[in-house]
């Protein structure tokens, strides 16, 4: 494993660290961890590369064998891991990363929230992502394209390389980020590495004119290593992890059930009196069968041949498709949406059936990337901590119930923001908040404008009572 030491042996000389560059990019491609990833991210995509190169094989009677060219082969891969994946990020983040100060978005731009569900999701499938934060904005790298290089004795991320290429035909394009800056490289084929941008700081200071254009004036680094990395959890391992087997095992079973229905019920055919016909014959007569539906034979005591059929198994198959499922929903600890709705839950039910992918936030994903927030806003220079408004199952009429009924007891404020989270508008708070500040501001002024308005009929009222004395009613009667 090379490490930050070892990349420091090679001084400042261009021919050994270039060297050093294609062999830590040879050392990662080779990873298991790496392979891995990439698997893990065809099954996020709804590919299931192990049963793509699973093939059907058929041994002769001399035991040799043979790729099963008549019998169906469907390969059907499910999204389960997908859906897995994108419910616990979007439970978590969904409504964004919230911060206590209130120019902290400003700080860390438009794009972060989004950044951030993405560093998350590349993690959480190949079991660590990074993020780079360049001047005023997050980056994030695959793990399959970046070769950290931690320190062999603190295990922290020193230097880096990133690596990528449009297609395999098209030019290696690589960045080695160093403590005091970075440097781009080029790998054309048939070529050597070649130096595409020398070594430059992170921070680049541009002086713009008419006459001069733009101008590079200065740049500075960083106080630590700009890239920080992010883990699907402790172990640093996919989520994938311990669930492949399972998966692989859903996909050919409903690829079975669906093979079993192309080739109809199960049919096999028992020839008689054709003791010649070998392994090949009998494959030639069955693909006539199934291209013009027509068999020759003699009968009368000589060949004949017999239909027989088995009906495919597709209640038992059913049965461990959904039974497959459910411990797939259990192994990840995913909501059910199917069970919770056939049951018709109660607020409190369907806070409960999400129990398993709270526990899975607190105790796996949150941890990781509060930490890797934290880490951002350092590099960035903002003194501040992450929050999070879970994007959470509801039974909306219970809740909103709930809600009205506690509003004598709490402030105007805070049932305002609730009702906004139930019905998914919680962006829409703080101009709920200023219209309902300007309405209130223009009632106190209408109601202000009234009570001027009564004062002064009074004081009319008042001035012309003086005038005329007291008088009695009765004088006022038209008898």
């Amino acid at each position: 494993m090379l490490t930050y030491e070892d990349f420091q042996r090679c001084g400042e000389d261009e021919a050994l660290r270039k060297q050093f560059i294609l062999s830590a990019i040879q050392e990662h491609q080779a990873d298991p961890r790496v392979r891995f990833a990439l698997d893990a991210q065809k099954y996020y995509d709804g590919e299931n590369p192990t049963i793509n190169r699973y093939e059907k094989i058929l041994y002769d009677m001399a035991g040799r064998a043979h790729v099963d060219m008549w019998t169906a082969n469907h390969k059907i891969a499910s999204k389960i891991y997908k859906r897995v994946v994108n419910q616990e990020i979007a439970y978590l983040l969904g409504n964004g990363v919230r911060f206590s100060e209130k120019d902290t978005k400003k700080k860390v731009g438009k794009l972060f929230d989004r950044r951030v569900m993405q560093a998350t999701l590349y993690a959480r499938t190949a079991g660590e992502a990074y993020g780079f934060w360049n001047n005023d904005h997050l980056e994030v790298f695959r793990f399959c394209e970046f070769k950290a290089l931690p320190g062999e004795e603190t295990g922290l991320i020193m230097a880096g390389i990133r690596y990528w290429r449009l297609a395999p035909d098209k030019p290696l394009r690589v960045t080695l980020f160093e403590l005091d800056g970075y440097s781009e490289y080029i790998h054309r084929s048939g070529e050597e590495l070649t130096i595409l941008h020398p070594k430059r700081p992170y921070k680049i200071i541009v002086r713009r004119s008419v006459a001069e254009g733009e101008q590079v004036i200065g740049g500075g680094n960083y106080d630590g290593f700009p890239i920080v990395p992010i883990y699907a959890n402790e172990e640093h391992k996919s989520s994938l992890n311990g669930q492949r087997n399972t998966i692989d095992a859903l996909d050919i079973a409903r690829s079975g059930m669906v093979n079993n229905t192309s080739e109809g019920a199960l049919i096999y055919w028992v020839i008689k009196n054709a003791q010649g016909m070998d392994d090949l014959d009998d494959a030639k007569f069955i693909e006539r069968l199934k291209t013009v539906h027509v068999a020759h034979v003699d009968g009368d005591g000589g060949v004949d041949a017999e239909a027989h059929s088995i009906d495919a198994p597709i209640e038992s198959t059913k049965a461990t498709i959904s039974e497959l499922k459910d411990g797939l929903n259990e192994d990840f600890q995913s909501f059910d949406y199917k069970a919770a709705a056939a049951a018709g839950q109660t607020a409190t039910g369907v806070l409960l059936s999400q129990a398993d992918l709270d526990l899975k936030c607190d105790m796996e994903i949150e941890p990781q990337v509060t930490e890797f927030i934290i880490g951002i806003l350092t590099l960035a220079g903002i003194d501040d901590e992450p929050s999070y408004e879970r994007n959470r199952f509801v039974n909306k009429l219970e809740e909103t119930q709930a809600i009205i009924m506690q509003a004598e007891y709490m402030t105007e404020d805070y049932i305002t923001k609730k009702l906004l989270t139930i019905n998914g508008d919680i962006d829409m708070y703080e101009d709920m908040i200023q219209q309902k500040d300007a309405a209130d501001a223009e009632r106190l002024r209408a109601a202000e404008a009234r009570l001027k308005e009564m004062e002064k009929k009074n004081d009319g009222s008042g001035s012309n009572s003086d005038l005329g004395g007291n008088n009695s009613g009765t004088e006022n009667r038209a008898d």
